[in-house]
């Protein structure tokens, strides 16, 4: 098992977060998972449970600077030490084209993204530098494709970037890898309710080279590799899964 008596903090409890606790722990890791909606963490880990996987929940403000320390410190003084964090939190963000997104609600998404990044990264990092490994993940990486009418969502992605390349810069020398994973956009995350899903489910695929979308099955399993040894060499890098719809230049 890739992840085999590793110890896995993940943030979110959305279908994302689902996907990734659930590689992880079918490839052996120790899975704590936080978020703000007890309910939703609880269903995650019902998933996860039904698998035989081993998983606990808390109820966490990844914006709350004390509460993420006081949590990951209350985990590392359990297990004894912390391997990964995982930060899938939504953004709150709000798309509207920038003539006409309010000053608020095109910052929000921006700020959101910086805040919780660099305060689950950090409060990882403090543990994982005394042990010197440990891998600190993060979804949403950014690019030089965008489209109108994505608000402040794009920028907060480039800026996500940024905060990768600058944390794996510090922490390289204490063994401590630093990834961003990005898709093209997962069809699976759209509601049967969604408007126009059938539409936009075909877009997704019709856009990528492979003439298919990314399954939240093969960002779990992506998830999984890059968080174990096997991928050791791999830092302060962007994996792209998005079949092909992401180009990078």
């Amino acid at each position: 098992m890739l992840l085999e008596n590793k110890v896995a903090v993940i943030y979110g409890g959305g279908a994302i977060s689902g996907a990734v606790a659930t590689a992880f722990s079918r490839e052996g890791a120790r899975i704590f998972l936080a978020g703000r909606n007890l309910t939703k963490l609880d269903h995650v880990a019902s998933a996860v449970r039904a698998q035989g996987g081993n998983v606990d929940t808390a109820v966490v403000d990844a914006f709350d600077e004390q509460a993420v320390n006081r949590y990951v410190d209350t985990v590392v003084a359990q297990e004894g030490y912390i391997d990964i964090s995982f930060n899938l939190i939504s953004t709150g963000d709000v798309q509207q084209p920038l003539m006409e997104i309010t000053v608020d609600d095109f910052l929000q998404p921006i700020i959101n993204t910086m805040r919780a990044h660099f305060i689950t990264g950090r409060a990882a990092a403090r543990h994982m530098i005394k042990r010197r490994s440990g891998v600190i993940l993060a979804f949403g990486g950014g690019g030089s494709q965008t489209v109108s009418g994505l608000g402040g969502f794009k920028i907060s992605l480039d800026a996500l970037e940024g905060l990768r390349r600058q944390w794996a810069m510090e922490l390289g020398e204490h063994g401590i890898r630093v990834v961003t994973l990005k898709t093209g956009g997962i069809p699976e995350t759209l509601g049967s309710d969604f408007p126009n899903r059938e539409e936009m489910v075909a877009g997704f695929a019709q856009a990528t080279l492979l003439k298919r979308a990314a399954t939240l099955e093969d960002v779990g399993n992506v998830a999984a590799f890059v968080a174990s040894d096997h991928a050791r060499t791999l830092t302060s890098t962007e994996v792209n899964i998005s079949c092909g719809a992401l180009v990078d230049g």
